[in-house]
């Protein structure tokens, strides 16, 4: 005997994953529109290739008064 004929519950359940699939397909499009404009702008890309980066590393500040070393103390 086969059901022919939907339920409300089967129409409220439809209704939710179809706004659940919209959703997901948002997040999708805005991951994919983010990484576009990331490749886009590839200049500023810097890959990890286990090495430190200069634009990471902190900056040393310089002093202009040299330091004292032990022999001049």
């Amino acid at each position: 005997m086969a059901i022919t004929r939907d339920s409300e519950l089967h129409t409220r359940r439809f209704s939710r994953n179809a706004g659940l699939g919209v959703v997901l397909l948002g997040f999708v499009a805005i991951v994919f529109g983010l990484t576009v404009v990331k490749v886009e702008r590839g200049s500023k890309l810097e890959g990890y290739d286990h090495q430190p980066r200069v634009s990471a590393l902190p900056v040393e500040p310089t002093s202009a008064v040299p330091a004292k070393t032990e022999v001049e103390k």
